[in-house]
């Protein structure tokens, strides 16, 4: 019996979101807690939620008493508690207590109006950012404004399932943030501060979004002075380019859109992002939770614990969303931030609003995606609190104590806690790096390594500037060395990064796949067998099968001088192989469900919704 990953200590089980939707009540709170411990849960997400009584209001005395008495609790029984920072989703607003202190705090946009003539009388509040004239004729005003936007409240419109709709807050105001850290992120350290490194672990922050829920189209996100921020970022003046936000005719207009929207999310970090994790560190806790967009690596710096979300069946087995488009970036997303981040710890909130169809099987393949991607800790998406009248069609499905699998939830919590042990404190074996923007990662390239079992990391291309290590040989970045670069599609480089992707392609360690900028000494690949073919003439293959299998996926890390395989079906057909890895050595097979182990031979079969690891006991070259 492997000991650690037999049963590895409580902090890598799952850490789900405990939904407060409903009248609360002490004893029930501390039951509630007594049953998760009893079914191997060990922490919680305490995320008061729609369905709450309006006599519980969002940080009011009476709410910070129930988190007292659960966050003791946690305390007693030796649990994690990370706290979550909105009265609702996306954060930022205090259930709309920002706007309610100063009106002038309220969410705001940039508007068009097309002029004709002179532009009309101003409303209070209003500002004219600039008058342009378009590329095709005519002349158009730009206006800061207030935008018509909301976030989801805490309180049913009498027994629902309509709900309040607090007043979104300007997220790139800074005085604005500076209320909401005091609101709410004070006022959770006042109530339950003497916890905070111990038994609060975390602060989880969700989807701040720069027009919250928005009821206007047409506008773009914004704020006062918000082009001046922008022409700062972008090293030139914007203003003629406007146009370009909302009319597909301006030149170049998805260029400077994309440049507009880079330059905000830059606001952002400074007037979000950077503040919140600031605090958290100051208060020994960890800022959790993830950014709006999935491919958002750039925003995850900001994150002691990086993080990103499956929500809304974006992604499911059979149907190809597990390899294709921005979604299937996430986990290596995460996962990628937290090696080159140096941090520990790297999380998805998944299964939410899978729907009551929603399988166990279904929750088997999302949590194993995760993992063998690299992801070591789990939030589930949602344990209830109650379930109540609408409460149970709240963003489905409950996938805890009223779910089916609950009286058999051990085996499962107790197989992310082996995974997510497995995948913490050990070192990734890769050598092949997928270059990404900081709100882009490219998604092509990535599928034909995965098919492949090349295993790789998306590299935010601000790292070969900030802290990697380039030279000859490559990438060294987060004790990773990445000896070949994948530069996959057309990605904006400043010439400060571009000079060092020259200076990687003339030492031979760039490979172009398909419509990708050409540069010097590049290898070029526009098929996806041509880039497997220039992958393995830079890098050792770690890992082959026979025959080939495009449903494999697999991650090797090193823990403790031990050498691990994690081999993960993603299909729905049982794969019969022959494995051979570049790890010589006893060859363990560790069941993840059991925690036992037992010798095997290089013949395997790995069942559909499966995942298992072999574990090789020394490292002496290559094993059949």
């Amino acid at each position: 019996m492997a000991e650690g990953f037999f049963d590895p200590p409580r902090e890598f089980g799952p850490v789900p979101f405990w939904f407060w939707n409903d009248a609360l009540d002490e004893k029930e709170i501390l039951r509630q807690i007594s049953s998760f411990e009893a079914h191997g849960v060990y922490g919680f997400v305490l995320h008061p939620r729609v369905g709450l009584p309006r006599e519980i209001g969002w940080m009011s005395e009476r709410m910070l008493q129930y988190v007292r008495v659960a966050v003791e609790e946690a305390d007693r029984r030796g649990m994690q508690v990370i706290l979550y920072d909105e009265g609702m989703y996306p954060s930022g607003s205090s259930s709309g207590q920002v706007v309610a202190e100063d009106p002038t705090y309220r969410c705001r946009c940039l508007a068009k109006v097309d002029l004709e003539g002179e532009l009309p009388g101003l409303p209070e509040g209003h500002h004219l950012v600039a008058a342009v004239d378009r590329a095709t004729g005519g002349r158009m005003a730009v206006i800061d404004r207030p935008v018509d936007a909301y976030i989801r409240g805490l309180h049913y419109v009498e027994e629902g399932p309509e709900e309040d709709e607090p007043a979104a807050a300007d997220l790139l105001n800074p005085n604005a943030m500076a209320t909401f850290i005091r609101l709410v992120y004070d006022g959770f350290a006042e109530a339950v501060g003497a916890y905070f490194g111990k038994t609060v672990i975390g602060m989880f922050t969700d989807e701040p979004g720069l027009l919250g829920k928005c009821r206007e189209t047409g506008v773009l996100p914004g704020t006062t002075g918000i082009l001046q921020h922008v022409n700062k970022v972008l090293g030139y003046d914007f203003t003629p380019h406007l146009p370009a936000l909302w009319y597909d005719d301006e030149p170049d207009a998805q260029q400077y859109r994309e440049a507009y929207l880079g330059a905000v999310n830059a606001r952002l970090e400074e007037t979000y992002y950077r503040p919140l994790s600031d605090w958290c560190s100051r208060h020994g806790i960890a800022l959790c939770g993830h950014p709006a967009q999935a491919d958002e690596i750039g925003l995850l710096r900001y994150f002691q614990v990086p993080g990103q979300g499956i929500v809304w069946r974006r992604l499911v087995p059979g149907n190809g969303s597990g390899l294709e488009g921005p979604e299937s970036t996430q986990a290596k997303c995460s996962s990628s931030a937290m090696i080159h981040l140096g941090r520990r710890r790297n999380s998805n909130e998944c299964f939410g609003a899978y729907g009551h169809a929603f399988t166990r099987e279904e929750m088997k393949w999302v949590s194993d995606w995760c993992f063998v991607r690299g992801v070591n800790l789990l939030i589930p998406h949602a344990f209830y609190y109650s379930v109540r009248g609408c409460r149970r069609d709240e963003r489905p499905p409950d996938v805890g104590p009223n779910s089916s699998w609950w009286d058999d939830y051990r085996r499962f919590s107790d197989y992310c806690r082996r995974l997510s042990w497995l995948n913490t404190d050990s070192r990734q074996v890769c050598s092949v790096a997928i270059l990404g923007a900081s709100d882009r990662l490219p998604w092509e390239a990535a599928k034909v390594c995965f098919e492949h079992q090349r295993d790789f990391n998306y590299l935010e291309m601000r790292h070969l500037i900030e802290d990697a290590e380039v030279d000859e040989d490559g990438v060294h970045l987060g004790g990773m060395h990445y000896r070949v670069v994948i530069v996959d599609g057309k990605l904006e480089m400043p010439l400060a990064i571009r000079k060092i992707v020259e200076y990687l392609s003339r030492a031979g360690r760039v490979v172009v796949f398909g419509e990708g900028e050409v540069f010097e000494g590049a290898a070029i690949a526009r098929t996806s067998q041509e880039l497997v073919v220039e992958v393995d003439a830079r890098v050792e293959v770690d890992l082959e099968v026979g025959p080939s299998h495009p449903e494999l996926r697999y991650r090797h890390v090193v823990k403790e001088g031990t050498h691990y395989y994690l081999l993960c079906n993603e299909g729905l057909q049982t794969l019969g192989m022959e494995v051979e890895v570049s790890v010589g050595g006893q060859r363990i097979f560790l069941d993840p469900v059991t925690g036992k182990e037992r010798e095997v031979g290089s013949e395997m079969e790995l069942a559909p919704y499966t995942l298992c690891v072999l574990k090789i006991l020394s490292n002496q070259g290559r094993s059949g």
